[in-house]
């Protein structure tokens, strides 16, 4: 059954229980939980049948309304998460001042009748605006009944495809992520992207973020190429999208002949490929290059003779050491990636073997790589977009009084929609008009401002971070667009 509370009934703070994993990823981060619920399957015992579908009749009095619907899993699999969601929205309208006619009613969408009753019981209520759901599943079941009434949803998900007029996106999107970068790599001189991605729901919303992002800065389509986990599947798509196979074949053409433009030996000397007719068989160069050049890889290097002696014993004049090749730069001077654990192990390596290396290629990733950027000194220089993390200090402040534990980045994102009706509601407008919720100057959220755009996308304060390796965190080399306000409530 439904269950409904009043803001003056003095709810009960529930702590939130044991960090469970997310959809069973085990991954949890940084204020971008969002990404993995965005695809998460729907757990709430919703039967799929869109909320719009029952004959929801709402209040003529409705879009006057300030009541304040929060649709939440308070049951179930995703309870933990729905009572720390829950707590953010306390937070935000815990305080004084509110306008007299504003109070909460809170709904469990994992209750009998999943999100479809829990909808239908907030438009019964009044309710003027919905915050909630919290997956993808449940947003897609509630938001038709809700702009059948009129009333503006902000859901707790980060698939931008859930967004429209009328229906926000409140998670930190990959789309909105891929943005930042591509607009800071421009300024910093890059003009041809690609991506290596997992064949995943992340992947794929990063790589169409990458499309969107190119078209949005006047830059040429990027190429694009998916892999599907495997060490293998990784090197195989890397070799065929940084042209691996033409950078050598183009090598061993120029060896007896001219310099190939842009490769190099390690003496940094171009002149001194066109001495080499025969690369030296050592251990430095990737066994598929190797091959590549004609290479057998496992034969041994030759015995290492010491200064004056040859390698019979005989004295003799220090050669100098011969070269070893460096294949040409790839098609693109930035390298969009998405994976974590090992799959990003995998890429790394992948990134050694085909010699596509910094500073002559940016990598860039998503802003889950935050929690461990310390670890990524292999890709020293790559760039990540996320919040400033000191944003945050008055909110984590503020929560822990209240509820006793460190605030997970959920709560971020509920206490930011509430913030967000609690504006609005101080305002004097009448209900929660999109003219009013879509104003230019945006709200003062936990991680910095934030604007609710007409099409249901949300552009927040995101910086960019260059990771230092070395057990180093990463540091901003971009602060975020807009000027933190700081939070209210």
């Amino acid at each position: 059954m439904t269950r409904a509370y009043s803001l003056l009934s003095g709810l009960s703070r529930q702590g939130l229980a044991a960090n469970r994993a997310l959809c069973k990823t085990g991954v949890a981060a940084l204020g971008v939980t969002g990404l993995i619920l965005a695809g998460c399957a729907d757990q709430s015992g919703s039967s799929g049948t869109g909320a719009g579908r029952g004959a929801v009749t709402a209040p003529v009095t409705q879009a006057t309304s300030h009541r304040v619907g929060v649709l939440l899993p308070l049951s179930g699999t995703n309870a933990a998460l729905g009572h720390e969601l829950l707590a953010g929205v306390q937070l935000a309208l815990g305080g004084g001042g509110l306008p007299p006619d504003m109070q909460m009613d809170v709904h469990d969408t994992a209750a009998i009748g999943g999100a479809a009753s829990a909808t239908s019981a907030a438009l019964q209520a009044g309710d003027g605006i919905l915050l909630g759901p919290l997956t993808s599943g449940d947003t897609a079941i509630a938001a038709p009944a809700a702009q059948a009434a009129g009333i503006p949803v902000l859901a707790f998900t980060s698939d931008i495809t859930q967004g429209r007029p009328g229906v926000w996106v409140m998670g930190i999107t990959p789309e909105e992520q891929v943005q930042q970068l591509v607009a800071q790599a421009k300024r910093d001189g890059r003009q041809h992207f690609a991506a290596l991605l997992p064949d995943n729901a992340l992947g794929h919303a990063m790589g169409n973020g990458l499309v969107s992002a190119c078209r949005d800065q006047g830059l040429a389509a990027p190429a694009i190429a998916y892999h599907n986990g495997t060490a293998d599947s990784i090197t195989q798509t890397l070799r065929q999208l940084s042209s691996y196979d033409a950078r050598v074949a183009a090598v061993k053409q120029a060896m007896p002949a001219t310099p190939v433009p842009g490769a190099t030996t390690t003496s940094g000397n171009p002149s001194e490929v066109t001495g080499l007719t025969e690369l030296p068989k050592v251990a430095q160069l990737p066994a598929s290059l190797a091959a590549a050049l004609g290479q057998d890889p496992n034969q041994p290097p030759a015995p290492v003779a010491q200064p004056g002696q040859a390698s019979n014993g005989a004295a003799s004049p220090v050669a100098p050491a011969a070269p070893q090749i460096t294949l040409g730069a790839p098609p693109f001077d930035a390298l969009l990636l998405a994976d974590i654990g090992l799959g990003l192990k995998n890429v790394l390596d992948a990134l050694v073997v085909t010699q596509v290396n910094t500073p002559d290629v940016r990598i860039m990733g998503p802003g889950l790589w935050a929690s461990f950027a310390s670890k990524l000194g292999a890709i020293k220089g790559a760039w990540y977009a996320a919040p400033d993390p000191t944003s945050r200090q008055a909110f984590v402040t503020r929560f822990m009084a209240r509820n006793h534990h460190m605030p997970k980045p959920l709560a971020d994102m509920s206490y930011d929609a509430a913030t967000a009706a609690l504006t609005v509601a101080r305002s004097g407008v009448p209900g929660y008009p999109a003219e009013s919720l879509t104003r230019p100057g945006g709200f003062a959220g936990v991680d910095g401002t934030f604007t609710l755009l007409p099409d249901g996308r949300v552009r927040r304060a995101l910086g960019v971070f260059e990771v230092i390796g070395n057990g180093s965190d990463a540091r901003m080399v971009s602060t975020p667009v807009q000027a933190r306000a700081g939070t209210s409530g």
